[in-house]
């Protein structure tokens, strides 16, 4: 360097910017070591106990818990047919992809086709971003759902208000009230997959949000992050896993070939931050043996149990989230594709979180790579190629 001017301060590289601290951020705590997860400093455990997911996705926003006013005011807001309908020519451009267009297509073509008919789309003050979050989050779920029936061949069902958003996705999946254990369940999945800190999805959606894009183009970006396998395809690939396996039987025998073999990595197992079990795969696999009682669907998780000891035995690694949720899912009668949309319906409560929390402290993230390739070279004319 000349004129006195200092070296550029040198990092080391940190590939998949693991253990990087890119922001400070009130959202969401994670304790790896003690297996513990917090939303604004309230322990996912004391919520499932004792919130549902409406009062969850208040927290998140608003930073506290509300009052009873303030609920039920959030609550009539998501549950508002106004709110959940989607505008007619959302849904007839529904009809006319293939069949065969995966659930994730679109949900991500369906929200970016929303914020074409959002009043609010530009606006990124708080309170427009506010709206469009209960906007979004009340219409995803009738989103997911219309996409079922109508790949199914069978007419959309319109969003009941009189149910909570939990109940309202399976109603509108399946065409009927669900049983109270499976709206429970279901409600809980929804509270165990609201935020999880900077994970993939939820950065990208940072990431926009700090160019000062909008909500709508934000959360297309998570979804478009969520549908890479590696992160949030690995209930389905779990399932996946069960199916082949069927037999309660001959999952010991299945699992430990498998190891041995190494022909594909084992999901549902291990978590880049957790150095324990998942704090969130307990009550999914309770929910998960409960409903699998209630409906005769009692393989999947036995099936998973004797999978889980043996990785703990051979390999000491625990359950994560993915483990145990699609055989909940699976059990309401969900199809295995529809698991990642299914995140993304709780999820958007996180990312919508984030996006006001970047929004109200923006600094653009650019981080630099290291350079790998080769300098100085010297252009040939083509003709001498």
């Amino acid at each position: 360097m000349t004129n006195g001017a200092a070296a550029p301060q040198v990092h080391p590289l940190k590939a998949g910017l693991e253990d990087v601290i890119v922001s400070p951020s009130e959202i969401c705590f994670i304790d790896g070591h003690k297996g513990r997860l917090l939303y604004r400093g309230f322990d996912v455990d004391d919520l499932v106990a004792h919130s549902t997911f409406e009062e969850v996705v208040y927290l998140l926003w608003q930073g506290r818990l509300p009052s009873r006013k303030e609920l039920d005011a959030h609550v009539k807001a998501l549950a508002s047919t106004a709110n959940r309908k989607l505008p007619p020519k959302v849904l007839a451009m529904l009809k006319l992809f293939p069949k065969k267009t995966t659930p994730m297509e679109i949900l991500r073509t369906g929200v970016s086709a929303l914020s074409a008919f959002d009043p609010d789309a530009e606006d990124n003050s708080r309170e427009a971003t506010l709206r469009k979050s209960v906007r979004l989050t009340a219409q995803m779920p009738t989103l997911v759902a219309a996409w079922e029936r109508i790949r199914r061949g069978k007419a959309p069902v319109a969003p009941n208000p009189r149910l909570n958003l939990a109940a309202n996705f399976l109603y509108m999946v399946n065409g009927k009230t669900p049983t109270p254990l499976a709206a429970k369940t279901f409600d809980v999945a929804l509270i165990l997959h609201a935020d999880h800190e900077f994970n993939a999805s939820t950065f990208a959606a940072r990431v926009t949000a700090g160019t000062l894009s909008d909500l709508h183009s934000a959360i297309v970006s998570g979804i478009a992050t969520l549908k890479g396998p590696l992160h949030g395809g690995a209930n389905e690939q779990v399932m996946r896993m069960v199916e082949k396996i069927k037999d309660p039987a001959k999952a010991d025998a299945w699992i430990r070939k498998a190891l041995v073999d190494k022909e594909a990595r084992i999901m549902g197992f291990g978590h880049r931050v957790y150095r324990v079990e998942d704090p969130r795969a307990k009550h999914l696999r309770r929910l998960a043996s409960e409903l699998g009682q209630q409906v005769g669907k009692t393989s999947y998780v036995q099936i998973l149990d004797t999978v889980a000891r043996v990785m703990a035995a051979e390999k000491h690694i625990f359950p994560n989230v993915d483990l145990y949720s699609g055989a909940a899912y699976a059990a309401m009668g969900i199809p295995t594709d529809q698991f990642t949309p299914i995140f993304a319906l709780s999820r958007v409560a996180g990312w919508a979180a984030h996006v006001l929390e970047q929004h109200g402290n923006n600094r653009l993230i650019r981080p630099r790579s290291e350079y790998t390739g080769p300098t100085d070279l010297k252009y040939i004319p083509l003709a001498e190629r």
